[in-house]
């Protein structure tokens, strides 16, 4: 299984970004998909999640509302729209599968990692 993740940058407070993670490897149809962040200084956190299938979707206290993730079947790519960014989001974005069809932000029960994408928010 492969993860990769893009479309990180630096931008304004304010302003919008979409990450994007491609996935590859083998059918993902029964798989969760999610977003997690670690900012410098500070341990990994659960950001968003999503079914396979599009039907359910868990979003962090902290996102909700600004972040919106989705997902693409037919390009097997799963993305984070990401609006009204903060100087708190700064940090490295990293998505990630888990095979338990289950919506979770517990990121232990996650099994496949991509590499991260950084983001920084300037204020």
């Amino acid at each position: 299984v492969q993860l990769q993740a893009s479309g990180g940058g630096l931008v304004q407070a304010g302003g919008s970004l979409r990450l994007s993670c491609a996935a590859s490897g083998r059918t993902f149809s029964s798989y969760v998909m999610g977003w997690f962040r670690q900012a410098p200084g500070k341990e990994r956190e659960f950001v968003a999640a999503i079914m396979w299938s599009g039907r359910s979707t868990y979003y962090a206290a902290s996102v909700k509302g600004r972040f919106t993730i989705s997902i693409d079947n037919a390009k097997n790519t799963v993305y984070l729209q990401m609006n009204s960014l903060k100087p708190e989001d700064t940090a490295v974005y990293y998505c990630a599968a888990d095979k338990n069809p289950v919506v979770t932000g517990n990121q232990r029960s996650y099994d496949y990692w991509g590499q991260g994408t950084q983001v920084t928010v300037s204020s």
